[in-house]
């Protein structure tokens, strides 16, 4: 049994609200804020897009400019007095960054491309290292957080900003650092949703995962922030992670939960923790068939039929690299606020995944709550949260 790790701080914006009470308000009320696409795509994709905009860069961060960067930058907000207490308490060089994305500035890529489609010249101040790519973002992050310890970017599709995860516990067991912050940032933009048109999983309704009538996801967009310590208060800790690769297809999961199962077991099993003493599951299932179905069969067999299991997608849509970090803070609300939030769209259930899945909110207390985030190529991860002692 390993040590666990407290997260001391959180944020959140996505398509339930530009606040983290906003966030959790909405979480608590059953509410989505899955809405029409903000993008001009010629078919129907109801998208969990902000609100509002996310506010302009400073001008010292100018140069990075595009979607994600203003996600990424406006999430701070939040989180930043408690990181920057820890980088006072631990030095800037002992503290690390981690953040997943699938798409980076590729939506400010998606304009200029457009530009240069119509006029034939790039826009004079774009600049593909610092506006499309990831080592752009981290630059981005680096600058606007002051972190000077290690840094990087996880891009692992789905699971992206759950590997982070897996990296902020292994820089703290190793003795790296003495904290983390740990994100996840994405923002919609035409090539996810043109693509994932393409494979034939994209609802043209609102997604209903875990629902009898599912017929596929929606894209969403949002980031999210933990701050993770080797020590101190917080309401959850990180107590286990469970990693696997089952690479049984390129886009499709393993139909028997293979790696899923292999991820839960071994992030169990890292924590020291049985599987009877698992509260509340906050299910990847996007809403797909064959997804929600490999997935149910896992927790399934782990866990048996009787542990609550829920997909809160139907509350942001599908957020692809800041999903992982969302659903993990997602887990940490239900242990800190003590309820567990209705799967949303998921009535009439299917009653072939043959698991407990509630479809109204659920007034209880969560000691362990696992949250799951798989990938195409089956890249595969579970975080097992825990309350405070």
């Amino acid at each position: 049994m390993n040590e666990p790790y407290p997260v001391t701080a959180y944020a959140a914006a996505n398509a339930l609200g530009a606040t983290t009470r906003d966030v959790v308000a909405r979480l608590r009320e059953g509410r989505s804020g899955v809405g029409p696409c903000p993008l001009p795509v010629p078919f129907e994709a109801p998208t969990g897009a902000l609100a509002s905009p996310a506010p302009t860069l400073p001008a010292a961060l100018a140069a990075y400019d595009s979607p994600t960067a203003r996600l990424a930058v406006a999430g701070l907000d939040e989180i930043r007095v408690a990181l920057d207490r820890a980088l006072a308490r631990r030095g800037a060089d002992r503290v690390a960054l981690v953040v997943g994305t699938t798409t980076a500035g590729l939506a400010h890529t998606e304009g200029a491309h457009a530009q240069l489609t119509r006029t034939g010249t790039l826009p004079a101040a774009y600049d593909p290292h610092r506006q499309h790519s990831f080592g752009g973002v981290l630059e981005l992050l680096r600058r606007a957080t002051g972190i000077r310890g290690p840094a990087f970017v996880v891009s692992t599709a789905c699971s992206a900003s759950a590997k982070a995860f897996a990296s902020a516990q292994r820089l703290l067991r190793a003795g790296v650092v003495d904290a983390v912050l740990v994100g996840g940032v994405d923002a919609l933009c035409q090539t996810t949703l043109r693509g994932f048109r393409s494979l034939e999983i994209l609802s043209a309704a609102p997604c209903r995962p875990l629902s009898r009538v599912r017929d596929g996801i929606n894209i969403g967009e949002g980031v999210a922030y933990l701050l993770i310590e080797r020590d101190g208060e917080g309401a959850a800790s990180l107590l286990g992670v469970g990693e696997s690769s089952d690479a049984h297809h390129m886009s499709a999961p393993h139909p028997e939960g293979v790696g899923a199962l292999a991820a839960m077991r071994g992030a169990l099993e890292d924590a020291g923790v049985a599987p009877r003493d698992v509260d509340h599951v906050n299910a990847h299932s996007p809403g797909t068939r064959l997804n929600d179905l490999s997935e149910a069969l896992a927790i399934a067999t782990l866990l048996g039929r009787d542990v609550p299991v829920v997909s809160t997608k139907g509350y942001t849509g599908h957020l692809l690299g800041a999903g992982g970090a969302t659903e993990a803070l997602f887990a940490i609300v239900a242990i800190e606020h003590g309820f567990i939030p209705a799967s949303l769209g998921a009535d009439p259930v299917d009653e072939t995944l043959g698991l407990t899945i509630p479809t109204t909110r659920l007034a209880r207390a969560c000691r362990r709550v696992l949250s799951n985030s798989f990938a195409f190529g089956g890249s595969n991860v579970s975080l097992l949260f825990g309350a405070a002692p």
